[in-house]
């Protein structure tokens, strides 16, 4: 037991911190919370140092970079990135660039060892005035601590608000601070400026001070202004403050770029002269990759997309810095885009209106009003226009532009049509619309609800120069008309048909173009107990017809009983060899009137393979990329030519080898081609004739008029055309692909072939070249007006004999025969000349009623 005299150790602690003396316990307090304090400290720099990042990756640091997309041209054309950025190399920032942004962000970065202890100290001392006048406060991080934030550590402004966001920011700051010394240890100041310049965010969607100089001013890096460079130095501190597009923040961008001109002019960066000029320069900004050449080629460059991503990830695309260069032909690329989309508006036309786009109150505020609606379709020239005034026949429109004027009298009468039919469709005062001006006067557009699609194809390589894959460049990643949708062809798989006949030896003779089969009622067994009876387009048979004739005119029955004769099987295997079907495709009768289903890419190219001389290709939109270093990882063309390289001391060129599988008879592909030219000369097709060049193709339209095609060729240019609405449904009567797809056609080979001289087919050797009688398919009698004969083309052994009062054997043998030497031997080489129906029945006239349908 403690004696009653002890002391008590507890009253004594008790005393020593509430009794005593006021001034004793508030030392002992002070003590209390010093020791606790540093604690804290030394608790906080541990936890602090725990798990900062490691230099080495600053080392090697490879930033994520945009990769780029090219034309074939060498014209940027795209550009894919998380973070928009083109990595520039330290010694290739000009001094200029480099000036600015030190001279603004951190004067004195080339003194200080990661931390400019005397700027943070100013910024204290000054935070305190800018709290109490409710000023923004000041920064004080070095670029050396920006790198650490950016690029390891985080940024401090990163942090939420309250006493958890303050912990937050202390901390974060504290570990920047600590890498930013770090960091000056590990790097020279060139690198660490390096990593700055190509790593800050710069607004506009631009990543490093490279990609700013393009998106901003549509330059590269060296070509910069000092003002420009000076402009580029403020938008660290908030790029969506000085955006020069706003008017306005324009003024206030202009006040802060002055600024950092005259840091720059105290630090002898540049001369007084320099400045007064920088001053003076016209702030202005460029809209990138906005142009009309680059909004045509958005199917293009969505299908470049997902190959690349598909082969090499969705990391290497949008962070790997790809050097992408495709087929594409930006001249092609943009006259595809406007003449597919002039043929669809013009579809649209003949039929109805569907009504206005918004509307709104004629009242109020116009220009608001259409400044709300729904923008015009890209790379049109179409403005928004309000009605504000109808009566007495005629509709006033006011458009935003501000200008004013009537309706032209045929549109009025189109919309009131449209109104009759349906409620909601009427220009009723208030009513916001489509139009284009002209003469004062506006013309009435809608967006077209059919859709379509156009290929252009080099047929020797496979290389795609053109793609539009519908109406709409807006929704260019929801489907791609040219390699996703898949529709059945029609007429147009016939020349597949008819090239498997050529070929074809099993029946009692040789198949020519010259051969007759008659064209009338079959019905053959569907192998389901039901009969397959095909009818022509115009539901009239006209009996014995060549094969040719039956080309050009696309006749259906007489198709029908060539495809009955070799039997489905062997329509199928064609298909599959010239790549239109694939495995899964059955082989029935139908597929010879083109019942299967297939994409316009993979019909293109089969055309391709015709006009080249039965050579197999593929369609190829990339012919290289490189990685961020320039080395290639992807190379098309795989062939080997030691000697492309060696120094040139004028030897011939070298020959490369051709590594394309024939997968046709070049005769046979040849016949096919001059058949084709047949059907542009004289047949379904013949709305394209009026260009007056070396054309060939075939229309196809599918039943009840739910796709409209035509593919054709030039020798060294195969287009693919396909108009269709996306659940298929009835075009209307005689919307065949003669009267859609065949004219835009001709629009796009009419600007494709402006600047280039007309080029005959190419005619390969052992051809017979033959003066035939068309409406028998033999050799002319002697009482056979030279006039109504034609030059046919036959495989050697295969060419009429009989009846030989005219020499049969014209031209041919065992060489290619250049078409040029030809032509002085007149018109008689001319398979557009003489074709043998002249005033010898109604089969003539019934050729010149069908022009531009089926």
């Amino acid at each position: 037991m403690r004696d009653q005299y002890e002391p008590d150790w507890r009253e004594g602690r008790q005393g020593l911190l509430f009794g005593g003396p006021v001034w004793r316990r508030a030392l002992v307090w002070l003590a209390a919370a010093a020791g606790a304090g540093v604690v804290a400290l030394l608790a906080f720099i541990i936890i602090a140092l725990q798990g900062l990042p490691s230099l080495d990756d600053l080392k090697d640091y490879q930033p994520p970079v945009t990769s780029r997309v090219h034309a074939g041209d060498g014209a940027l054309v795209a550009e894919f990135a998380r973070e928009q950025r083109v990595f520039v190399p330290i010694a290739q920032i000009p001094d200029r660039v480099k000036s600015a942004f030190v001279a603004t962000e951190d004067a004195r970065f080339f003194e200080h060892s990661g931390i400019d202890y005397r700027g943070l100290a100013r910024a204290i001392v000054s935070n305190v005035g800018n709290v109490l006048r409710g000023r923004r406060l000041e920064g004080a991080s070095t670029i050396t601590q920006q790198v650490a934030g950016n690029m390891l550590t985080g940024r401090a402004a990163a942090c939420e608000g309250g006493i958890g966001g303050l912990f937050c920011a202390v901390y974060t700051k504290f570990r920047e601070g600590l890498m930013a010394q770090r960091i000056e240890k590990a790097l020279d100041k060139d690198r660490i400026l390096e990593l700055y310049l190509n790593q800050i965010y710069l607004g506009n969607r631009a990543y490093g001070v490279a990609a700013a100089a393009l998106n901003y001013f549509d330059k590269p890096l060296s070509e910069l202004t000092v003002g420009e460079a000076a402009y580029l130095a403020v938008l660290p501190k908030g790029p969506a403050n000085y955006d020069p597009r706003d008017p306005r923040k324009r003024e206030r961008a202009i006040e802060r770029r002055n600024y950092v001109i005259g840091r720059m002019l105290d630090r002898g960066d540049i001369t007084a002269a320099e400045a007064e000029a920088a001053r003076a320069e016209e702030l202005v900004s460029h809209d990138r990759l906005a142009g009309d050449q680059y909004i045509a080629a958005s199917h293009f460059v969505e299908e470049i997309r997902r190959q690349v991503q598909q082969q090499y990830g969705e990391r290497a695309l949008y962070d790997g810095g790809l050097s992408i260069r495709s087929t594409l032909d930006t001249r092609l690329q943009l006259a595809a885009a406007r003449v597919m989309r002039a043929g669809l508006e013009q579809y649209d036309r003949r039929h109805e209106w569907r009504g206005p786009v918004a509307s709104g109150d004629a009242a109020g505020d116009v220009q608001a009003q259409l400044h709300d609606a729904p923008a015009p379709p890209q790379l049109s020239n179409w403005v928004r226009a309000m009605v504000t005034r109808t009566g007495n026949g005629a509709i006033t429109l006011t458009d935003e532009n501000a200008a004013t004027g009537r309706l032209i009298d045929n549109d009025a009468q189109w919309a009131a049509q449209g109104a009759r039919r349906q409620r909601g469709r009427a220009l009723s005062r208030g009513a916001i619309v489509y139009v284009t001006r002209a003469s004062g006067r506006y013309t009435l557009r809608q967006t077209p609800e059919v859709q379509g699609a156009l290929v252009a194809m080099d047929p020797h390589t496979g290389r795609v120069l053109a793609m539009v894959g519908g109406y709409s460049f807006n929704d260019a990643n929801v489907l791609n008309h040219a390699t996703q949708a898949n529709r059945q062809p029609g007429s147009a798989f016939k020349p597949i048909v008819y090239a498997a006949a050529l070929d074809w030896t099993g029946g009692e003779a040789p198949i020519t173009p010259a051969s007759l089969f008659d064209d009338g009622p079959l019905a053959i067994e569907a192998g389901d107990g039901t009969n397959w009876s095909p009818e022509n387009y115009t539901r009239e048979y006209y009996g014995p017809t060549t094969l040719r004739r039956g080309l050009e005119m696309s006749r259906n029955a007489m198709t029908a009983r060539v495809a009955y004769e070799m039997g489905p099987e062997r329509v199928l295997e064609y298909g599959r060899r010239m790549g239109v079907y694939g495995e899964n495709t059955q082989a029935v009768f139908a597929l010879a009137l083109g019942a299967g289903e297939t994409t316009l890419m993979r019909l293109t190219t089969a055309y391709g393979m015709f006009v080249n001389g039965g050579r197999q290709i593929q369609p190829i939109l990339i012919d290289r990329i490189q990685d961020r270093s320039g080395q290639s990882i992807f190379r098309r063309d795989q062939r080997e030519c030691p000697s492309c390289t060696a120094e040139w001391s004028r030897q011939a060129p070298p020959t490369l080898p051709d590594a394309r599988q024939q997968v046709l008879d070049p005769i046979t592909a040849f016949q096919i081609v001059s058949m084709t030219q047949g059907v542009v000369l004289r047949g379904t097709g013949s709305v394209i004739n009026e260009l007056g060049i070396p054309l060939a193709g075939k229309t196809g339209t599918t039943n009840d008029y739910k796709d409209a095609w035509f593919i054709g060729y030039s020798p060294d240019l195969v287009v693919g055309i396909w108009a269709g609405f996306d659940t298929p449904r009835d075009m209307g009567e005689g919307e065949t692909g003669g009267r859609i797809a065949a004219p835009i056609f001709r629009d796009f080979m009419r600007a494709a072939l402006a600047d280039t001289q007309p080029t005959p087919f190419r005619i390969p050797s052992g051809v017979r070249m033959v003066r035939i009688d068309p409406r028998t398919g033999l050799l002319p009698a002697s009482d056979v007006n030279p006039d109504d004969t034609m030059i046919e083309y036959f495989r050697p052994g295969t060419e009429p004999t009989r009846n030989s009062n005219s020499s049969p054997f014209v031209f041919g043998g065992t060489d290619p025969i250049d078409p040029r030497v030809l032509s002085g031997l007149g018109s008689i080489f001319s398979p557009g000349e003489g074709d043998g129906q002249r005033g010898t029945d109604q089969q003539q006239q019934q050729s010149e009623d069908l022009n531009g349908l089926y």
